[in-house]
């Protein structure tokens, strides 16, 4: 059975080296201009000093490069991914979150292989079993570096959402004691602490570098899929345009984010009410039956 699994294992790393040949040999556009941009790289770029890391990447860099290209083609959109890296705050190019997929579905398929080498040797299990096992692994960990993404840009949102309301009543408080829109901004990212504090240091950012403040906050409401946050962002770029009164918009929109929280803390504990019901109705409820009928059952039985 062990020489059953190697030869398999022999024959599927046969295959993908006679596709990598295939698709070294075939010549592409960016190939041809490789050839005639090497000297320019070469050039301009900083010496190296030769180091067995740099020998490993050489020769794990192509196999990093297909696996991305495959993923641009089978997985999610470069635009997709760009919104949840830009949601979940962290930096990056939709390329190197390939790149890092492409390491997770390795560490995968290097943990399915080495649990389908154990469990060949130890209990004789058929190789088809094993081989879709260990290409089971490797899609797991592509898709658990996607979903990671995904729960991350989702627990910021949350944090947003959550900072909102004591964000907009300190706003709401430096406007009410004379200070301007772009000072009261500047007061808050420098007191406030948190995922919002650092999209306002953002938006400050933005606005010292050129950009329209009322522009550079309705971006801050663009970056994100928090609705409140967005009516937030508008309401406070069209009060900085029209030179309505700030700190009455901003209290409205801290009342309408905590009425909205409670809105969503009432639907969240219906649910759990009724996913309650369910060990009730189920483990809790027989037992009790069981209970209340098993004495008039025995004496039943004594009785015959």
């Amino acid at each position: 059975m062990i020489a059953a699994i190697v030869a398999g294992v022999a024959l599927g790393g046969g295959m993908i080296l006679v596709l990598a040949w295939a698709d070294a040999r075939r010549l592409t556009l960016e190939r041809r201009l490789a050839a005639a941009l090497a000297p320019l790289r070469h050039e301009h770029s900083p010496a190296r000093a030769a180091t067995p890391l740099l020998s490993l990447e050489g020769l794990l860099a192509p196999v990093l490069r297909d696996g991305v290209r495959a993923l641009e083609r089978w997985g999610a959109s470069t635009i997709e991914i760009e919104n949840r890296l830009r949601r979940a705050g962290r930096g990056g190019t939709a390329e190197q979150f390939r790149a890092s997929q492409v390491v997770a579905g390795a560490v995968g398929l290097a943990g399915g292989l080495s649990a389908s080498v154990v469990l060949g040797a130890t209990r004789g299990s058929s190789p088809i079993a094993l081989l879709i096992l260990t290409l089971a692994c490797c899609v797991a960990g592509v898709l658990a570096r996607d979903h990671s993404l995904t729960r991350a840009a989702g627990q910021r949102e949350a944090r947003l959402l959550a900072e909102l309301p004591a964000v907009a009543e300190m706003l709401a408080l430096s406007v009410s004691a004379g200070e301007g829109a772009l000072g009261a901004l500047d007061r808050v990212s420098r007191t406030a602490d948190g995922a919002l504090a650092d999209e306002i240091r953002q938006v400050l950012g933005r606005t010292r570098a050129g950009m329209p403040l009322s522009e550079s906050i309705r971006l801050l409401g663009d970056s994100t899929e928090v609705a409140a946050l967005r009516r937030f962002a508008d309401a406070v770029a069209t009060s900085v345009e029209r030179g309505t009164p700030l700190a009455d918009v901003l209290r409205a929109q801290a009342d309408d984010v905590r009425s909205a929280g409670r809105t969503a803390l009432m639907e969240e504990g219906g649910r759990r009410e009724i996913l309650m019901m369910i060990p009730v109705i189920f483990l809790i409820l027989p037992v009790t039956v069981l209970f209340a009928a098993f004495p008039g059952i025995v004496a039943l039985n004594l009785d015959f």
